[in-house]
């Protein structure tokens, strides 16, 4: 006689099961419950502290020289100067037409630009003031718009902490501009027209409002900001910064909405650095409708967003690996979006530096 299996009630801190992600169209595979086995893998090294506040070594101070040769200004805010040694460049030849349709390849010009957000080196977002991080983002905007009055894709990123590829203990981010849409780009812009034709809204502001609504996966919020984890993040402590408002690109915020959005984001990146007290390192990045020939179009299923993708899984020295499994079949995570919500949501937002000294200058929010 067979014997009936007791009946198990689906929890998903504990069962396996995969998530859509509408705004890529595919799937992740959470796993939760890995997070109970041992680590007996790789452990980083701790991020560089005691950093000089000006090096006259270090390429990205003022007045330092860099690798081509060019003397930086003695800069005192912002500063952007055009890539030493640039991925693309402006001027680039034409392939030339493929004789197979398994071997072609199309042209890419562009510029690749870097800016310091800060002239000292031993600070970061999270450590300036919100009109020193407004700055920035006044200067992303106008970037946006300049570099988008031509090229079609103006890329945004800032790569922080050794474990995510920066080469320089330096404040900065860089900014690619191309004559095409990169893949991310092209999925962006296929899924958002999509939900848009198929339900008359832009994707993200109705997800926006859902995730507003359930409260589960939201980190953080203000008069103009989400802050999230998203149903579907891939990485472990994954957000996606949204406007409450239908905005398609930077250069469209507010004088209000930047202000609100430089309080957010040190709000966010410091319960970043406080989750596991360390300098917390990430990949983040700006996504708009595209721009160039584009501004002529209605991009109206377009709503600007921001990604942050942090590696640390479980401490400072731990780490969150795509390889195996996720290279070859599709993404898998150690805990869910609401598990990881929760921990950020229930940190302290005064970051963990500034515990014990006084905090530079006057901030307002």
């Amino acid at each position: 006689m067979r014997v009936m299996e007791p009946h198990i009630t689906f929890q998903p801190n504990e069962h396996q099961h995969v998530r859509y992600n509408p705004l890529r169209d595919d799937w992740v595979l959470v796993s939760a419950h890995r997070m109970k086995r041992p680590w007996q893998g790789q452990l980083e090294k701790p991020p560089q502290e005691n950093i000089p506040r000006n090096d006259p070594k270090n390429p990205l101070c003022p007045g330092a020289r860099r690798g081509g040769g060019q003397v930086n200004p003695d800069y005192k805010g912002t500063f952007v100067f055009e890539n030493d040694f640039p991925a693309m460049q402006p001027n680039a030849p034409e392939p030339g037409p493929s004789n197979h349709p398994l071997l072609q390849a199309k042209s890419s010009r562009g510029v690749c630009q870097v800016m310091c957000f800060h002239p000292w080196s031993d600070i970061t977002l999270p450590l300036m003031t919100n009109q020193e991080v407004r700055a920035v983002i006044d200067k992303w905007a106008e970037i946006n718009g300049d570099l988008g009055a031509t090229y079609p894709w103006v890329q945004i990123f800032e790569n922080k902490g050794e474990m995510m590829g920066c080469s320089n203990p330096h404040p900065h981010c860089q900014i690619w501009a191309s004559n095409f849409l990169p893949n991310e780009a092209q999925t962006e812009e296929r899924t958002q027209r999509e939900y848009f034709q198929t339900h008359g809204t832009p994707m993200l502001l109705e997800y926006g409002r859902l995730e507003e609504k359930t409260k589960e996966r939201l980190v953080l919020s203000n008069d103009h900001w989400l802050v999230l984890v998203p149903y579907w993040a891939v990485w472990p402590f994954q957000t996606l910064l949204l406007p409450r408002r239908h905005v398609t690109r930077l250069q469209d915020l507010s004088s209000a909405e930047r202000d609100s959005l430089a309080s957010i984001m040190k709000r966010l990146l410091c319960k970043y650095d406080n989750l596991f007290e360390v300098s917390f390192p990430y990949s983040m990045g700006w996504h708009g409708a595209p721009t160039g020939s584009h501004l002529a179009e209605d991009c109206s299923h377009w709503q600007l967003h921001a990604h942050y993708y942090p590696p640390l899984l479980r401490s400072a020295s731990v780490r969150k690996f795509m390889v195996g499994y996720e290279m070859l079949a599709q993404a898998q995570r150690d805990l869910t979006a609401e598990q990881a919500a929760e921990r950020l949501r229930n940190l302290p937002e005064e970051h963990y530096k500034l515990r014990q000294t006084e905090p530079r200058g006057e901030d307002t929010e």
